[in-house]
């Protein structure tokens, strides 16, 4: 039988990784693909030297640490850029991806979590997606007490990211993350659906 992998999105802010720590608490692997782009960027030397040739040495800095300010600020405004950074980042995490899933076997199914995502079996490996959902205003509180940005600068950063329509679009569960709805609950649902 072949492992069911689920991947879980959401905006900036909509809660993906609370949802993903209640699933992790039956016991439900996750692979976060943030996070291990993060790793991936700073330790995998085939990756940093593409990084280099498409950027400059600026892009790391003189302790060879991945220069994420220094970056950003050349990919910002530079669609074009930011495209073909994503195009050495995404295969790389691509690869561990599928390496990881490779050593989770005997669970119910595996959680994929990323910001960016396609429906289910479109050019991926996800057999469902989970979107996680919550209003914009409170997706910026969260964001300005987690990191301490501008209200302008958490704008500016959920408008580069897909619409919650788009990514709605998508869903075949959804976890709305509003303070008003059990999200225990949902997840316990979500959980049983998949489980099945």
């Amino acid at each position: 039988m072949n492992q069911k992998i689920i991947g879980i999105t959401g905006g900036i802010g909509s809660g993906k990784s609370l949802i993903c720590r209640i699933f992790s608490t039956m016991n439900i692997p996750i692979y976060d693909a943030d996070s291990r782009a993060k790793y991936l960027i700073n330790k995998d030397i085939p990756l940093k030297k593409s990084i280099k040739n498409l950027l400059g040495d600026n892009a790391y800095t003189p302790t060879d640490e991945y220069n994420r300010e220094w970056v950003a600020s050349q990919v910002f405004n530079n669609p074009d850029l930011l495209k073909q950074l994503n195009s050495l980042v995404h295969p790389c995490v691509q690869k561990d991806s599928h390496n990881w899933v490779k050593k989770y076997t005997k669970f119910p199914f595996l959680l994929y979590e990323a910001a960016l995502m396609k429906a289910a079996g479109v050019d991926n490996m996800f057999d469902k997606v989970v979107v996680v959902n919550a209003p914009i205003e409170l997706r910026i509180k969260r964001i300005q007490v987690r990191d301490k940005r501008s209200e302008q600068e958490i704008k500016a950063i959920i408008a580069r990211q897909i619409t919650d329509e788009e990514r709605l679009k998508i869903a075949d569960y959804i976890i709305e993350n509003n303070d008003k709805k059990s999200v225990i609950a949902q997840v316990l649902e979500i959980f049983e659906k998949i489980k099945s």
